[in-house]
Parts: C-alpha cells; sequence; structure tokens
C-alpha cells in the first residue's frame, strides 16, 4: 500500500490536471447527452400524441430511459408545470368523447320526452306540452355536463436516478476520484515545499 501511495505522490501535478479536465469534458458531454436524447423522446410522446399514435409506446421509451439515466429529470429549467407531462390533446379528445355521449343521452331523453307527452296529450302545440317535457326531463334524471377525466390518463411524471452506472454516471466517478487525487498532490506538493 505504501508502495502505491509513493508512486502516486511521484505522478506530476500537470498530468493530474489533464486527467481531470478529460473526465469532467467526458462527464459534461455525458450528461448533456442523456438530456438531449431525454428532450427528444419526450418531443416523441409529444408528437404521438397530437396524431393520435401510439402514445404507450412512446411514453414506455421515456420512462425506460428516464428512469436509466441520470441528468434526464422532466422538469428541469424553467418548467414549473406539475406534472411535466401533460396530454394535452389525449385529455381533449377524452374530453369530447365524454361530452358527445353526454350529448347523445340527453337528446334521447329529450325524444323520449317529446313521445311521452304527445302520448298522454295528443295535443302536440299545447299549453300542457313544455310542462309535461320539464317534468319527464326531471324525473327522468338530465344528465349534467360532469366530465370527470382521471388525471393519469393524460398526466405523467418519471423521476431519474441521482446516479446511473451508465457513462456520465461512471465519468462523474472517475471525475470525482481524479479531483480528490489532484487535492491531495496539490497538498503534499505545498507541504514538501
Amino acid at each position: 500500500m505504501n508502495e502505491i501511495i509513493k508512486k502516486f505522490l511521484k505522478i506530476p501535478v500537470k498530468t493530474l490536471l489533464y486527467i481531470f479536465v478529460v473526465l469532467f469534458l467526458v462527464s459534461v458531454f455525458s450528461l448533456r447527452h442523456n438530456n438531449q436524447t431525454m428532450l427528444r423522446l419526450r418531443d416523441a410522446v409529444y408528437a404521438a400524441d397530437k396524431s393520435n399514435g401510439d402514445v404507450n409506446a412512446a411514453l414506455n421509451n421515456l420512462r425506460r430511459y428516464v428512469y436509466g439515466h441520470m441528468n434526464t429529470d422532466l422538469s428541469s429549467g424553467n418548467n414549473n408545470i406539475k406534472p411535466p407531462i401533460q396530454l394535452k390533446y389525449t385529455y381533449q379528445r377524452l374530453y369530447d368523447a365524454q361530452a358527445n355521449q353526454i350529448q347523445g343521452a340527453n337528446q334521447q331523453l329529450y325524444t323520449n320526452a317529446e313521445v311521452y307527452c304527445q302520448s298522454i296529450n295528443n295535443a302536440y302545440f299545447g299549453t300542457t306540452r313544455v310542462p309535461c317535457v320539464q317534468n319527464y326531463v326531471i324525473n327522468h334524471g338530465l344528465k349534467q355536463a360532469n366530465i370527470n377525466i382521471p388525471a393519469g390518463l393524460y398526466e405523467f411524471d418519471f423521476a431519474s436516478p441521482t446516479w446511473s452506472p451508465d457513462l456520465a454516471g461512471w465519468a462523474v466517478v472517475a471525475t470525482a476520484v481524479a479531483f480528490i487525487g489532484l487535492v491531495i498532490r496539490l497538498a503534499y506538493a505545498k507541504l514538501k515545499t
């Protein structure tokens, strides 16, 4: 062990500095690559949502990448939207489907009311027709436009790990070790003089 320490302390500071700088640059570029890939996958989710494509496959690709790589936090930057992935086109399609379903049910209810009121009162246009239709609708339950879409169908958030065993993760570890080695070597050089 003493031999290794003596050999390490003989390494020139310049060499350790070069190693640190190279590892630092590898860390920065690999972290940036992770983030850029996440942004590309997030844009693919938005594109699939807009075109009514395979949103689940795009979400699964994004989820898998974010869970496996560091520096892929979806809510980084000035994005204060929580959760960061909100599929507005999916939400609009779900909203429209429920609204159309409610509208169809209400239209059928009014049709049934008119048929019922005409059957009990042969005079289709009379003063008794409007109250009859109103009572029928009230008694048979007019569906209100109460649209409730579960957030889990269009809102998503994935957490990235603090450290991951990919190029960026190992480069960060190597950079930290090189920095510590550089500090120790500089401290030894100061003590020696």
